[in-house]
Formats: structure tokens, C-alpha cells, sequence
């Protein structure tokens, strides 16, 4: 494999339970929804505005009041999250070697660029990754295979010869998309709701696996 295509929440920091709690958080107290802990979990990936579209309708909210929602929930996400941010275990060491190795890399995520940012710059390790794919990059989200493919594309790597890693299903069935292998990290998710999937790799809870490191060999 010639490129590692991170996703971001989940993937490089374990922080969805963080995200899932600003979404209950507006949809139930902001916007007078009844939605379990569990309901948002399931229906949280994608964009910020497809998540509104999902629990409440087409034509519910406005453009502009989705997008005043959905950084008001990133906000209060930060907020939340900003005491416990950091890397999950051995993915500083992993990239650190990847970098030295000449290994392009790139994050390819469904998150909003203020989201993005807010964990390269306080983790300051942007210098690791020579693209990065946001929420604004693409026209249709995970489980569609945009956010990879282009992500391959600036890296100017062929989509077989990347490996994706990710924590949720809907993520991992866009690496099968566009035809890439996944690792998994189980952050979010039990190994049992990939199985459906025949691209995945290996499932890690972090990145101290001898076959992560295996993969930097």
C-alpha cells in the first residue's frame, strides 16, 4: 500500500460519544425532538445538515438555520471535548513513522473544516497529512466513495493502493466503494456491524497492534 486515508472522530481521536451528546443535546432540548442516545448514535454520520434532514425531514430547516446549527453543535462539542483531546493510543508514534517513511497520508472526513481544524491545530500534527477532504469538498457523503476517491486523487495515489481507516460502518462500506481495504478502529462500533463488508482489514482498538506497526514494515 502506497497511502493511509484517515477518517477524523472516531478514527483518530475517540470523541463520538462527545459528538453524539451535542446532537442530543440540540435536536432534544433546542429543537423539542424525542430521540434515545441510541437513535442519534445510528443516525450520525454524514454531514451536519444530512443529520438534521434525517430526524426531522426534508424541508424542516432552512439552509441557513442548518448551518447555524450545525456550528452551534460543533461548538458545544469543542467545548465538551477540548479537556480530553488528544491522539488515540500509538497513532502519534504510527504517524511519526509513516511521515519519515515518505508515506502520503490524508484525512478524509464528513466533518465541517472549524472541526477539522480544531484537532490538527491544538494536536499540531497537520504537517503529517498532505490532503485533507472535508464536509465541503464533497457532493454526496459516506457511504458514497467521493470523500475517498478524492482524497486519493490530491494524494495522487490510485484508490487500490490506499488503506483507509475508520471507525463506523457507513465509513468503512464508502472505503469498499471506492474500492479501498479498511482497518477499523472500534472506537463506536462492534466488529459484528461490519460484517456485511468484505474490505476490512483488521479491527484495533488502537494503534499499538503488532499489525498496525506490521503495516509500516
Amino acid at each position: 500500500m502506497k497511502a493511509f486515508i484517515f477518517d477524523l472522530n472516531g478514527t483518530m481521536i475517540d470523541d463520538m460519544s462527545y459528538h453524539t451528546s451535542a446532537w442530543e443535546d440540540i435536536l432534544n432540548n433546542d429543537l423539542g425532538g424525542n430521540f434515545s442516545y441510541e437513535q442519534v448514535k445510528q443516525n450520525m454520520y454524514g454531514k451536519n445538515n444530512e443529520v438534521l434532514v434525517r430526524m426531522f425531514g426534508e424541508n424542516h430547516f432552512s439552509d441557513k438555520q442548518m448551518t447555524a446549527l450545525s456550528i452551534e453543535k460543533e461548538r458545544r462539542y469543542q467545548s465538551a471535548f477540548l479537556p480530553k483531546l488528544q491522539l488515540l493510543p500509538g497513532l502519534s508514534e504510527f504517524l511519526e513513522t509513516a511521515y519519515l517513511q515518505n508515506i502520503p497520508m490524508a484525512i478524509a472526513s464528513a466533518a465541517i473544516p472549524f472541526n477539522i481544524d480544531f484537532v490538527l491545530d491544538n494536536l499540531d500534527i497537520r504537517k503529517y497529512f498532505s490532503a485533507i477532504v472535508s464536509a465541503d469538498d464533497v457532493e454526496i457523503s459516506k457511504p458514497h466513495p467521493e470523500t475517498f476517491l478524492r482524497a486519493a486523487e490530491l494524494l495522487g495515489v490510485p484508490p487500490a493502493e490506499c488503506v483507509v481507516f475508520e471507525d463506523a460502518p457507513k465509513g468503512a462500506e464508502a472505503a469498499a466503494n471506492a474500492q479501498m481495504q479498511c482497518v477499523v478502529l472500534t472506537t463506536t462500533h462492534k466488529t459484528a456491524e461490519f460484517s456485511y463488508l468484505c474490505n476490512i482489514l483488521n479491527f484495533s482498538s488502537d494503534y499499538t497492534s503488532d499489525y498496525l506497526k506490521g503495516l509500516l514494515i
